[in-house]
């Protein structure tokens, strides 16, 4: 009889694609693979497309503030977990894997109520409060930083990194360079904000457009619906306003990235050795700023904060480009890089009998 597991995660991107990325390697190691996300969730879309079957249960959020939703949402909770608890008693996958998100919460305690073993992954420096509900109930909760370490119980606490797409690696400079009309005698500065863009990296980079071109070429990860029409004809620059399968040629491309500082979008960044400048979204939890000086501290990056753009970045992009090769070296020491692998020994020992 061969193994199973089932993932869950949901609610941003980033609680869905290290999930994706893991299940190429599940294949491989010969795990029938079921995903459980929320009913209309961004999940099922992204799931869809690797022929993975899913299950959408009820889900409600865990607010810490006043909202109507509030009365409600603990019974859809509940309605979750039961529809959780049905499918898995039914299925009895070996294992569960959790990327977070609230539609984890009902299942990771559903398997844990049937025995089954669960780990789970928090990919911010502070763990988030799906993650915090879940804990109790996992076997191992792996993280991407040092700092995180601190914040889960040592017993179950492992730093691994996150799982980075395999296709990434594969990515051809040259392709890159048609896909953008570029040439190769100028290197290739890449900005990117996220699936919705940057606003304010993207007036940044804009503003200070024609001083970056005298020494870059510069492909522009806008965001939706975020373009600017009146650039669309500038010599060594391209935009896009998502960039999907050709991705990775884009990467291959650049020399020095530009990007906020979302956990899985640096931790690709160190995983492709790509000096980057960091600028971390204002508004939320707070949880980018965490993650940029982490990631600064630890030599990866130059953080760069929004009250400070746009008058600094042309200076610091130089200062990124001329010291490149330290940036490479120090993230080639970096021990979060074999995250896939370090999981997968996880899963595999979570999936013995």
């Amino acid at each position: 009889m061969g193994k199973k597991i089932v993932l869950t995660g949901g609610g941003t991107a980033g609680h869905v694609t290290p999930n994706l990325a893991l299940i190429p390697y599940l294949r491989d190691a010969g795990y029938e693979i079921y995903y459980i996300g929320s009913i209309n969730g961004m999940e099922k879309k992204l799931v869809e497309d690797y022929d993975v079957p899913y299950l959408g249960v009820e889900t409600g959020k865990f607010r810490r503030y006043w909202d109507p939703q509030n009365f409600t949402d603990p019974f859809r909770v509940i309605k979750g977990f039961n529809e959780a608890h049905h499918f898995l008693r039914q299925y009895r996958p070996n294992v569960v894997f959790s990327k977070g998100g609230y539609v984890s919460v009902p299942v990771v305690q559903a398997a844990s109520l049937l025995h089954i073993p669960c780990i789970c992954h928090e990919s911010d420096l502070t763990p988030g409060l799906a993650n915090k509900l879940c804990t109790p109930f996992a076997h191992k909760v792996c993280c991407n930083f040092p700092e995180t370490m601190k914040d889960l119980p040592a017993s179950k606490a492992i730093l691994t990194g996150t799982p980075i797409r395999d296709e990434l690696f594969h990515g051809s400079r040259e392709e890159g360079l048609r896909l953008c009309g570029f040439t190769d005698d100028k290197p290739v500065l890449m900005v990117i904000g996220g699936s919705l863009g940057a606003l304010s990296v993207n007036i940044a980079v804009r503003e200070n457009l024609k001083a970056l071109l005298e020494d870059f070429q510069v492909v522009h990860i806008c965001g939706k619906e975020k373009m600017d029409n009146l650039m669309l004809t500038i010599p060594g620059y391209k935009q896009f306003e998502y960039v999907k399968d050709d991705l990775k040629h884009l990467y291959a491309m650049a020399d020095v990235v530009i990007s906020r500082a979302g956990a899985n979008a640096i931790c690709e960044l160190l995983a492709l050795k790509k000096p980057n400048i960091l600028v971390p979204l204002p508004t939320g939890r707070g949880d980018q700023k965490l993650n940029a000086a982490s990631f600064e501290a630890q030599g990866y990056s130059i953080r760069v904060d929004d009250d400070d753009l746009p008058d600094c970045i042309v200076s610091k992009v130089h200062e990124l480009y001329e010291n490149r090769q330290h940036y490479i070296d120090v993230m080639a020491t970096s021990m979060q890089v074999a995250s896939t692998s370090i999981i997968m020994d996880l899963i595999n020992t979570e999936s013995l009998p």
